[in-house]
Order: structure tokens, then sequence, then C-alpha cells
């Protein structure tokens, strides 16, 4: 017997997650405002989402490549330039980036207007870094690329200085 033909009112499923627009968890990282809506705990950890502020002039992370995840990029506003290895992207707003593992990419919002992005992590490793990043500006200490490097290194990503050859084992 359902709960519902228990008590004769519908369940709620516990494992719906809405969040509302003033919701979610709020990370801060220099002049990028990261707003986690779905961290992994109502997905299974198959996948996170997060929506991201960034201010103009705003460089990204160090060119990189994740060995474990995929990483999406949903422009909402602004224009925000991916470079993959050599190649340089403006991405718009209604534009989405897909970036699977191996591939080497960073981005940066080079315009002099705020750019805002939905990003998706599957599966949701990589939540966690931007936590710690953010620790590591509240310890009082700068985000520097190598600081930014070693974190990476803990999340199965590592920096790319070259286009990943598709026959190297990133695991």
């Amino acid at each position: 017997m359902t709960e519902e033909s228990k008590t004769g009112q519908p369940q709620i499923d516990p494992a719906v997650s809405v969040v509302g627009p003033g919701d979610g968890e709020t990370i801060v990282l220099g002049t990028t405002r990261m707003r986690v809506l779905e961290d992994g705990s109502h997905t299974g950890h198959r996948l996170a989402i997060a929506e991201s502020v960034l201010a103009p002039h705003t460089q990204g992370p160090p060119q990189h490549r994740h060995a474990r995840h995929d990483e999406g990029f949903y422009i909402l506003s602004g224009t925000v330039r991916f470079t993959v290895g050599d190649e340089d992207h403006d991405a718009t707003a209604g534009t989405l980036v897909m970036v699977p593992p191996g591939t080497p990419h960073t981005f940066a919002n080079v315009s002099d207007q705020p750019a805002v992005m939905l990003s998706t992590f599957t599966p949701d490793l990589y939540v966690q870094y931007f936590r710690d990043l953010q620790k590591v500006l509240a310890g009082g200490r700068l985000l520097t690329p190598q600081a930014n490097i070693d974190t990476m290194s803990r999340y199965a990503t590592e920096p790319a200085t070259e286009p990943a050859d598709p026959a190297t084992d990133l695991t």
C-alpha cells in the first residue's frame, strides 16, 4: 500500500529538489560569483549545475583538461571567450559549449559587460574544486595559477599546454 492510499493525500517525493532564485550555495572566487544549483546530492552524483556571473575582464582558470567529467556551459547573457587548445570561440547568449574529458579548455570574459553562464558537471566531481578554491582565498592566500593547478590535481584535472592526444590515458 502506498503512502497516498494510506493517508488519502499525495506524497511529495523527497528526492525532488527545487532551488529558487535566491537559493543555492554561493561561492565567490575573486570577480566571479557562482551559485551552485545542484551539487550532485539529488542526482546520485551524476550531475551538478552552477550559475556563474563573470565580471567584465575576468580571466578564467589556466587552460586545463578533465579526465573524468564532461563540462557544459550555456551562456545566459554577455559573451564568454572559450579557448580550446589554440582556438578562441566567443560564445554569446543562447550558445552551448560542451567540453568532453581530455579536451584542453579555459574561458574568460574579455568584454566590458558582465557575463552569466550555466555550467554542468557530469558527474558532479568538480563542484568540490570550486569550494576548495574558495577556501584558498578565505585562508588569505592568493589564487595563483599554481594554487589553481594544485587544487585541480585533486579532481582528475591537469593543466593543458597542448591539445590532448586521444591515445593518452588520462585516468
